[in-house]
């Protein structure tokens, strides 16, 4: 649909752009013309979205939010005992 008047204000290229990031440290790209949610924090910005997508990337390696209990865990080892 090229041409049309209505860009999803989420992936515009052109538009600018904040990093949020909430305290279970998970990240969003936030138009600039919207409102900050509460919970979330400006991590970085305003910049472009590509400046905005690097930073995430950079930063947020564990896709699980820091208090999620249900992230799988290592596994118990068996305890050897010495004599």
């Amino acid at each position: 649909m090229s041409g049309s008047s209505s860009t999803n204000p989420f992936e515009d290229e052109s538009a600018v752009y904040r990093v949020l990031v909430n305290a279970e440290g998970q990240y969003s790209l936030w138009p600039e013309f919207a409102a900050v949610p509460a919970g979330w924090d400006t991590a970085h910005g305003p910049d472009t979205r590509a400046a905005c997508v690097a930073h995430v990337e950079e930063r947020w390696t564990a896709l699980a939010p820091a208090g999620d209990s249900a992230a799988p865990a290592e596994p118990e080892r068996e305890k050897v005992r010495v004599s």
